[in-house]
């Protein structure tokens, strides 16, 4: 007589302790838990002052319409390009992903407890970032505040969606965080992280606004203001979403 065992799949107190463990991680790597938290915040109060007395329009400034978005876009861009990716190829290169794979525990629950964490970490990231522009410097939420937080989702879920792409590529976590940065500032330079895009050249700053960091910000900066959404803007990071999830699930390798 055979007794037949059910295996059960973990719970969620299981991917609470992964979480937590995830959590531990992100902790312990100074760079990578510091690094999106201050650099949007000291570009930000770098232009606060000057660009929180341009009134652009219905009231709100330069600092609300183009600052505050390029420092909450470089936040998530950071986070999901940079530093996620290295963790994942960590795990990859040491075998824990291959091993969790046979498990009940899946390598899946890794991803999933690591984009939990790096979500939470985004919020800080932004609260720190709104906290201190509202604050410091008298920045207002935005005019239409629900298309802003739909806004941000979409360029997040962007953000990541690259940022599988590099850890799908990536053979070890220093090249993850190698590809992280080039495609960090590449798409950053393009889209406006160092100045308008009105100083590139045509075409250039046409592709910037294309990709999804400057789509973050335009899209950001008319829900500031109350205008229209750009449906470019929107398009372009559907697009990412989209081509991005594809072509990490077609290369991503557990082990």
């Amino acid at each position: 007589m055979s007794i037949a065992i059910e295996a059960h799949r973990p719970g969620a107190r299981s991917l609470m302790i992964m979480v937590a463990g995830e959590a531990k991680m992100v902790i312990r790597d100074t760079a990578g838990l510091v690094i999106p938290l201050a650099l949007p915040l000291l570009i930000m109060l770098m232009s606060a002052s000057a660009a929180g007395e341009e009134v652009v329009a219905n009231g709100r400034t330069v600092l609300e319409v183009f600052v505050l978005p390029l420092a909450l876009t470089m936040v998530v861009a950071t986070i999901g390009i940079i530093n996620m990716p290295s963790f994942l190829a960590y795990y990859r290169r040491s075998g824990i992903l291959r091993r969790l794979a046979v498990t009940p525990a899946s390598a899946v629950m890794v991803l999933t407890a690591q984009v939990i964490v790096s979500a939470a970490q985004t919020v800080i990231g932004v609260a720190i970032a709104m906290t201190v522009a509202m604050i410091g410097f008298g920045a207002q939420l935005p005019v239409h505040l629900g298309a802003a937080l739909a806004v941000f989702a979409l360029a997040a879920a962007a953000m990541y969606a690259l940022g599988m792409v590099v850890a799908a590529i990536a053979p070890t976590p220093n090249s993850a965080v190698a590809i992280g940065l080039i495609g960090f500032f590449a798409i950053g330079a393009l889209g406006g992280m160092f100045g308008g895009r009105d100083a590139l050249p045509e075409p250039l700053a046409r592709i910037g606004e294309l990709l999804p960091f400057g789509a973050s910000i335009d899209a950001l900066g008319a829900a500031w203001v109350g205008a229209t959404l750009p449906l470019e803007a929107l398009i372009s990071m559907a697009v990412t979403i989209a081509a991005g999830t594809t072509i990490a699930a077609t290369l991503f390798r557990w082990g």
